[in-house]
């Protein structure tokens, strides 16, 4: 077979936008609060992961005006060269005290955070342990090292111990975990993760994209929220979720974060994160920590959600956090249900393999702390009758 032949044999995506059901890529044509125009209409957005509403708050917005009047719009270099801007010093310094770790390095996505992370400290030699339904950067980010790969079971801890004990005490092991896991909205089962790590010797790094800013009294994390902090020894984050920026941070022992800011080649090969999406850092960091009632809100909604998609019959899984996925586990019919939701107003995200198994198809939705009633109201409205329109719904 050729080099191009395979995209030429490529059809799977033509025969969906043939039969009207293509879900990706959508163009939005504008956004206002939770809502977002698509084609021309406006609809209800529920799969965002604007989970604290920072998305279009003033103060955000204008603290990314006043950056790229003072800075320009990008900085046309790297950090390790001449991209490295007072404010990306000032950000990486308020992110380590808030999230109380010694240190903070910040990349310029979330997918080369982990790939920096892991292809630089996992050697030859070395072994990094992964949940089976870890996110696609840690995925790659393990092929990227030149250690060996073990996949444990999800959230199976017996067989994560497993994987632990045939690697043994004699390999430098580590031990990397989503803490919100993104499809499914479980939780990474921390508590016992932290006494496995200690029982074998291995270092624990969490991926908590979707944990920071959300979970936890004061919004630092899955490890707060189970109140292992000081036993995770690094944690990874993201600011296109709680943040409503762009970029990445990972934040753990001053030593540590030094070697990887030397060595990751995520880093040191990519521009940095532009001063608007800095800024924005700063000015939401802010409110994270001055508005709590923004978290209490959002997991107001979450059951609010969560109970009324299980009350007509919708199947929501393991979920634990605001994302609620609602399983179909037919590819054919969760497009289908995504297109009719689409057409009556509501925007979702159709998921299916390889981003979930084989037969786990769903429908994903997020929550924002900006929803109204009104606007959830119209949400379960809108699934209960497309449902049952279906015959998914009795």
């Amino acid at each position: 077979m050729g080099i191009f032949d395979k995209c030429n044999e490529f059809t799977r995506a033509d025969e969906a936008i043939a039969m009207g059901i293509y879900p990706y890529f959508s163009p939005i044509q504008e956004v206002y609060g939770n809502k977002v125009k698509v084609d021309g209409k406006e609809i209800i957005m529920v799969g965002s992961n604007n989970y604290l509403g920072l998305l279009d708050h003033p103060k955000v917005k204008k603290a990314a005006r006043e950056a790229v009047d003072r800075y320009g719009v990008a900085t046309c270099g790297s950090r390790f060269l001449n991209g490295t801007l007072d404010i990306h010093v000032e950000m990486e310094e308020k992110l380590a005290q808030f999230m109380k770790k010694e240190a903070a390095l910040t990349f310029s996505t979330g997918f080369q955070t982990n790939q920096g992370i892991i292809s630089t400290l996992i050697c030859r030699g070395d072994a990094v342990v992964t949940d089976q339904m870890i996110h696609a950067s840690v995925i790659d980010a393990c092929r990227l090292s030149y250690g060996d790969v073990y996949k444990y079971k999800h959230n199976d801890m017996a067989d994560l111990e497993k994987k632990l004990s045939f690697i043994g005490n004699k390999v430098n092991t580590m031990i990397v975990v989503d803490g919100v896991f993104s499809m499914e909205g479980d939780l990474a089962n921390l508590p016992d993760i932290v006494t496995l790590a200690k029982k074998y010797n291995a270092k624990l790094m969490v991926d908590d994209a979707h944990g920071i800013g959300v979970m936890g009294k004061n919004g630092r994390g899955t490890a707060e929220h189970f109140g292992v902090e000081d036993e995770v020894d690094i944690i990874m984050g993201t600011f296109s979720k709680s943040f409503s920026s762009l970029g990445g941070m990972v934040v753990g022992n001053k030593r540590v974060i030094f070697y990887i800011k030397h060595f990751a080649r995520s880093l040191i090969f990519s521009a940095s994160i532009t001063p608007a999406s800095v800024a924005s850092v700063l000015a939401t960091l802010e409110i994270i920590q001055n508005e709590p009632e923004r978290r209490e809100r959002l997991w107001e909604i979450t059951e609010k959600m969560k109970s009324g998609f299980q009350a007509m019959g919708y199947d929501t899984g393991p979920t634990e956090s605001p994302i609620i996925p609602v399983f179909i586990r037919n590819d054919e019919l969760t497009f289908m249900l995504w297109k009719l939701l689409r057409e009556n107003g509501i925007f979702t995200n159709p998921v299916v393999y390889p981003a979930v198994p084989h037969g786990e198809a769903l429908i994903r939705t997020s929550y924002s702390a900006n929803h109204s009633d009104e606007e959830l109201n119209t949400v379960l409205g809108v699934f209960e009758n497309c449902g049952k329109q279906l015959g998914i719904l009795k």
